[in-house]
């Protein structure tokens, strides 16, 4: 049997029986996997650690049945402990770590992912920041990822410059991208957007990696944004995530 050696997040735990769990794993080589843990539910357990939720281990696994892992051992990186202790916080990170249950796929590079995932985890567990905000941030970037990049230079129907359009401003999830107030007319679905909520956009789909979360964005633009992050991954994963506040 193979040996495989990787960075991952564990993402979902499935407990197999009184001392055994299977854990999904986003890494960034292998992409989601599925990893057998023997023992890892014993109180005195060497991998308890290491295998809960959102714990970002090194992993040693070896190849076992029916396309699953077995894990020989793991050494911690990160717990993410401040989502640990904030309920707000942990659900939040729970809805992500949904969404990327559904967006990884087994045996694909996931590297711009996974380093997505810790970069937002990293921000919403130690930096004081808005959670929509931070949560609208990570669904924009993750979609363009994904493929679904919005076009903002222009109106996506007539073509006119974002500089000429002024404060007349939309969102157009049908066409994914810019419109003009002339073509949003026939757009039911079109979201107005302020400048401030445009450029944000802008930013989050341009800016280094590590650095999507460095801006500040007033209250009423961030409903803007949150409520356009929100129909847009509706509309391009066909599936509605909600952070079950508590």
């Amino acid at each position: 049997m193979g040996i495989v050696k990787t960075k991952g997040i564990v993402t979902k735990i499935v407990n197999y029986s009184d001392n055994d769990k299977i854990l999904t794993v986003i890494t960034a080589d292998q992409g989601k996997i599925q990893v057998f843990c023997k023992g890892a539910q014993k109180p005195k357990s060497a991998i308890l650690a290491s295998t809960e939720f959102l714990s970002f281990s090194e992993f040693v696994l070896y190849e076992g049945k029916a396309e699953m892992y077995s894990l020989s051992s793991a050494d911690i990186i990160e717990v993410f402990y401040n989502l640990r202790i904030d309920l707000d916080k942990l659900t939040y990170a729970t809805t992500m770590a949904q969404m990327m249950n559904d967006v990884c796929q087994e045996g694909e590079l996931s590297y711009k992912k996974l380093q997505l995932f810790l970069n937002t985890l990293y921000v919403l567990s130690e930096i004081d920041k808005n959670l929509d905000f931070i949560f609208s941030v990570f669904r924009i970037r993750l979609l363009a990822l994904l493929g679904f990049v919005p076009r903002l230079a222009a109106c996506t129907s007539c073509n006119k410059k974002a500089t000429e359009i002024g404060d007349g401003k939309y969102f157009s999830i049908k066409d994914n991208g810019l419109k003009c107030d002339t073509c949003a007319r026939i757009d039911k679905g079109a979201i107005k957007i302020s400048e401030v909520t445009y450029t944000s956009l802008v930013y989050i789909l341009s800016s280094d990696a590590k650095k999507i979360f460095s801006f500040e964005i007033p209250d009423k633009d961030l409903k803007e944004l949150k409520l356009l992050a929100q129909v847009y991954t509706n509309e391009k994963l066909e599936k509605e995530y909600k952070v079950m506040k508590m």
